[in-house]
């Protein structure tokens, strides 16, 4: 439709100046052809010049009439006088009788020239019967009829190859005008969504592309989502480089990377920091594509960028809490972790001696329960920045909770002496620091530090080694009337033998199977039981028990953790098919270590125990650490969706106290979030575990999982939790854990 629109107007501009030209130049031939006619009293031609004449002026004049009608009034006229000059002049005036076709092609169309051209054609045929037309053919005999047919048959040949040339010829223009015009409506839909795209989109020519060095571009165009983020008008950007928001804090690196890709003509991806034309700084996420022209020349690049302050500001958010302290800023245990890690393995080649610090305040707690919470609080930041203002950049202070820090000096010196002197004397500067009133609240404060001390590396320590070294040494000068510092000896290996004793022990329990599971509820907020978790217990031949805080993290220590993980599988199983033939059916959750869990038959395992005792896959929750799922993250996620396809469901437990990204919770198979308890002990009295369990919920919601809050044991804690829609409730308050007959009893009596 928009083709035919454009080539009747089209042939409404021809035939508007057509008009113009034929007025203007019969005017002037018209004249003086009626001028010479008269002298010769050739009134007939007078006539029909003033006729013609006069009829195309009134066609001009009438431009509100209908087009079709205007053209066939001057085809009309074109006939008329063909006719009349072939009368008067003779055959010399065919010409004027090709007009008629020829114009019916340009400005009708197809029919309508054909019909005049067969029109025109009898005309001539005709009128070469008539006496006074004296037509003459060389050669042939003195035949009227066939002098007039030689010459119609001529004239028609010539007539129609220029009749059909234009005809055609408007034709393919006709298809050719459609063609370009649903390319140009495509190509408008085009610009206007490229325009209106919420990425910014650059496009730019190659001006100089040399193998050598980066080609260099030019800005020739940019969308309104670029003027908006960027703050340029598009005028002010045009034959800029593509880079040329990169500022001082850009990373040189990344830069580097791009220009290599574009030197090589390769698409590249990167994350750039841009400045706008305000000099603020976003970040963005930048992909940058080649195009080439079809002789494989390049041409120009298209760069799209998407701005992620919003996701930069997660990142950091998330990094901040997986491996910094929220309180004091400092770098948390897992971080201290990780350097430890990198120092001992760097040892080897550095050939130093560094030393680990354990700080603990005295009587810190006295503190915080007379003052509360928010002066002790203060208390540990304002340590927090004593230590810090102490340390060189190489060494690390963290805090590893509570009132506990931590201090890691690198590379002391190359000998055990001189080493162990340096860090007493860092060690008694710290004392000192600590000893130093602490002013809160216009209060002073006075507390003092017991800092344990230990050398490394040390022949086949890891890092968790050297810091119950440290731990020991801290206890050590702990004993000895706090406010000291001691260094780890070897006499302190008692303490370690102990635990070793307690190794075998466990071993041995584990063997005869003296641990057990006990059961602790979970319930709505109507109270209804909506699951259950199986928690370890290890009870004495006295009738005491020893915790799990203790056992469990020498099973860790000891690999001992894989073997009581798989044993603690089989019983949830067992467990979850005795509640379902007593019509209890409960799911089911057990704590799954990370060890057991990266066990390469781990999956075999689960389904042997589901087969083994008939247990639907669906009554069981694994429950997870964070701190799983980072490490060797593409084998976890991969067994994590082989047990998924199972039905097994997925808890994260103590969830907020490790890494807790974003990227993970929306990668990985989960079914729900377990809030650490200590972060509802505090609920909803302290504002800021407050607020991170409103936030734990809040993006649980979003992302759909389900959140069950550990260690509830007040009314007022459950209130807050179901007021802001906690799905599970578990703690104290419900139900102590429990053997599993009277757990299934406890049931009984809650129908």
């Amino acid at each position: 439709m928009a083709a035919s629109n454009d080539l009747a107007h089209w042939r409404g501009q021809i035939f508007t100046r057509l008009l113009q030209a034929v007025l203007l130049l019969g005017v002037a031939t018209a004249i003086p052809s009626a001028l010479l006619a008269a002298r010769e009293a050739i009134w007939s031609i007078v006539a029909l010049d003033l006729l013609a004449i006069g009829w195309i002026g009134a066609i001009w004049h009438w431009r509100a009439m209908p087009y079709r009608w205007r053209v066939w009034q001057f085809l009309i006229v074109a006939y008329l006088v063909g006719v009349g000059l072939l009368l008067k002049i003779g055959p010399v005036s065919q010409i004027y009788m090709m007009l008629m076709p020829v114009l019916a092609a340009l400005l009708l169309g197809m029919r309508p020239a054909l019909s005049t051209l067969a029109l025109t054609s009898l005309t001539i045929f005709f009128l070469g019967l008539h006496p006074d037309v004296a037509l003459h053919v060389q050669g042939v005999p003195d035949s009227p009829v066939l002098r007039a047919l030689i010459v119609a048959l001529n004239f028609l040949f010539i007539a129609a190859v220029l009749t059909l040339s234009c005809a055609f010829l408007l034709r393919y223009l006709e298809r050719s005008s459609q063609a370009l015009s649903q390319l140009n409506a495509d190509l408008r839909l085009t610009a206007t969504a490229l325009a209106r795209l919420n990425d910014m989109v650059m496009i730019a020519e190659v001006a100089d592309a040399t193998a050598e060095a980066t080609p260099a571009t030019r800005i020739i165009f940019v969308n309104d989502a670029f003027e908006r983020s960027s703050g340029y008008a598009r005028a002010e950007v045009m034959g800029r480089s593509l880079l040329f928001q990169q500022g001082p804090a850009t990373d040189a690196g990344e830069l580097a990377r791009v220009a290599a890709a574009m030197s090589r003509a390769q698409p590249a991806r990167a994350e750039l920091l841009n400045y706008n034309k305000g000099g603020k700084a976003y970040w963005v996420e930048a992909e940058l594509v080649p195009f080439t022209d079809t002789d494989g020349k390049q041409t120009h690049w298209v760069a799209v960028e998407r701005e992620i302050d919003e996701r930069k500001k997660s990142e950091a958010d998330i990094h901040r809490l997986a491996f910094y302290d929220v309180l004091t800023g400092l770098p948390n245990r897992r971080l201290l972790m990780d350097r430890i890690g990198h120092l001992l393995a760097a040892a080897p080649r550095d050939q130093s001696i560094s030393a680990l610090m354990f700080i603990d305040l005295d009587h810190f707690k006295h503190i915080n329960d007379a003052r509360g919470h928010a002066t002790g609080d203060a208390l540990l930041r304002l340590a927090g920045e004593r230590l810090a203002q102490l340390m060189r950049k190489a060494d690390t202070v963290a805090r590893i909770g509570g009132d506990e820090f931590v201090v890691l000096l690198a590379h002391l010196a190359n000998d055990l002496d001189s080493a162990a002197r340096a860090a007493a004397q860092v060690a008694e500067k710290i004392r000192a620091a600590i000893a130093r009133d602490f002013e809160i609240g216009a209060q002073s404060y006075h507390c003092s530090a017991s800092i344990g001390v230990t050398l490394l590396p040390k022949m086949e320590q890891q890092a968790h080694d050297l810091l119950r070294e440290a731990d020991i040494a801290m206890y050590r000068a702990k004993a000895e009337g706090r406010n000291g510092i001691a260094f780890f000896e070897a006499a302190m290996q008692a303490g370690v033998e102990r635990r070793l004793t307690l190794e075998r022990a466990l071993a041995r329990a584990l063997d005869n199977r003296e641990l057990c599971l006990h059961v602790q509820p979970q319930v709505d907020r109507h109270g209804r039981v909506t699951g259950a978790e199986l928690l370890m217990r290890w009870p004495q031949a006295d009738g005491s028990h020893i915790a799990p805080g203790i056992f469990i993290p020498i099973a860790e220590e000891s690999g001992l953790i894989v073997k009581l993980g798989h044993w603690a599988l089989r019983e949830a199983c067992r467990a979850a098919t005795v509640l379902a033939q007593a019509g209890s059916p409960v799911p089911l959750s057990v704590n799954v270590s990370p060890a057991q869990f990266r066990q390469p038959d781990f999956a075999s395992r689960v389904q042997a125990a589901l087969a083994e005792h008939g247990t639907p896959a669906g009554t069981l929750i694994l429950e997870l650490t964070e701190g799983l799922l980072i490490d060797q993250r593409d084998a976890s996620l991969a067994r994590m969706r082989e047990l998924a396809e199972l039905g097994i469901r997925f808890s994260i437990d103590d969830f907020g106290t490790g890494y807790s990204s974003l990227a993970y919770l929306t990668s990985m198979p989960l079914y729900e979030l377990k809030i650490d308890k200590r972060f509802i002990d505090d609920t909803p009295h302290d504002a800021r575990d407050t607020a991170i369990v409103q936030a734990i919920l809040a993006m649980a919601r979003h992302l759909g999982l389900r959140v069950v809050a550990e260690g509830v044991e007040t009314q007022e804690q459950a209130d807050f939790l179901i007021a802001h829609d906690c799905d599970g409730l578990q703690g104290f308050l419900y139900a102590r854990p429990m053997p599993l007959p009277d757990f299934m009893t406890w049931l009984a009596e809650r129908r």
